[in-house]
């Protein structure tokens, strides 16, 4: 059951590529199509038992797995000694690993914030500079932090809006600070994508996930295969002139807002694309 992908075989032949969150959903996709392109994968995550079960479908007895707490900079640094212990380099990261819940800004405790904050912010940090300093300083490399669209504010989710702004900040300020190691950073910006992450969410957001796709242009979400792409694509050669970037895959939804003259009319023309063959589709959206 080979990944179909749209990138040449062979892309990342040699490379060490890092995935954070390789567990499940985006991070779990992304693994497999970087698996059929050739790279050697390390999938780091909080639960063994899911890379475990990633590495197995992979069917790759080589590829490298650890679980962490990736907020710790003490695990951070035990897992990147892991990986540059079992393949001497690090070619490419993806800060994938987050994680996020739905609630009003009166209603977070300050736990939930730091909570948030710290998945999907201050992991990006650790795990970015840890894998800078050891590898990527003298060797360069491509960074690829996986956030949320956060430029209109998040009602209902302010502590995982100002933690996407963090991460994208810090996505900028990296690219700068690293160019000279030949260091790229840039940043996917998902949409609303049906990934198994959807089933994580309480019952009161359910409506709001499955009537979403009215708002955006292209009429549908976008897949995990769809991000995965935008993922492999800044990781390989084609992007070596491609530093610093936001680059959001969501449909055009960021561009409709609520406030415009215009409603797109009700279509089918956008096809999604889904190379692959492991994909379910989250419950939530049945």
């Amino acid at each position: 059951m080979q990944y179909h992908s749209v990138f040449r075989p062979g892309l990342f032949a040699g490379q060490v590529i890092i995935v954070t969150g390789g567990g499940s959903g985006l991070g779990r996709c992304t693994a497999h199509e970087l698996k059929s392109l050739g790279a050697r994968l390390a999938l780091i995550g909080r639960t063994a038992e899911k890379l475990e079960q990633v590495k197995r479908e992979l069917d790759d007895p080589d590829a490298f797995t650890f679980a962490a707490d990736l907020r710790q900079e003490d695990q951070v640094r035990r897992a990147v000694d892991g990986v540059l212990s079992w393949a001497g380099r690090i070619d490419g990261l993806v800060n994938n690993a987050g994680g996020q819940f739905p609630a009003r800004l009166e209603d977070i405790s300050l736990n939930g914030w730091n909570a948030v904050v710290a998945n999907n912010m201050t992991a990006t940090f650790l795990m970015s500079k840890e894998v800078y300093r050891r590898s990527m300083r003298d060797h360069g490399g491509a960074i690829v932090n996986v956030g949320a669209d956060w430029e209109l504010g998040m009602p209902g989710m302010g502590h995982n809006g100002a933690a996407r702004a963090g991460q994208t900040n810090f996505t900028y300020t990296a690219s700068v600070e690293w160019a000279h190691s030949g260091v790229r950073v840039n940043a996917v910006l998902p949409g609303f994508i049906a990934s198994s992450g959807l089933d994580r969410y309480p019952e009161r957001a359910h409506d709001v996930l499955r009537n979403v796709r009215g708002r955006i242009p292209m009429k549908r979400h976008g897949t995990e295969s769809e991000i995965a792409g935008a993922i492999v694509y800044l990781l390989s050669e084609a992007a070596a002139y491609v530093t610093g970037i936001a680059l959001r895959v969501d449909g055009g939804l960021h561009n409709n807002s609520k406030s415009n003259f215009y409603e797109v009319p009700d279509h089918d023309r956008s096809k999604p694309f889904n190379g692959f063959p492991l994909y379910r589709r989250p419950k939530v959206l049945d």
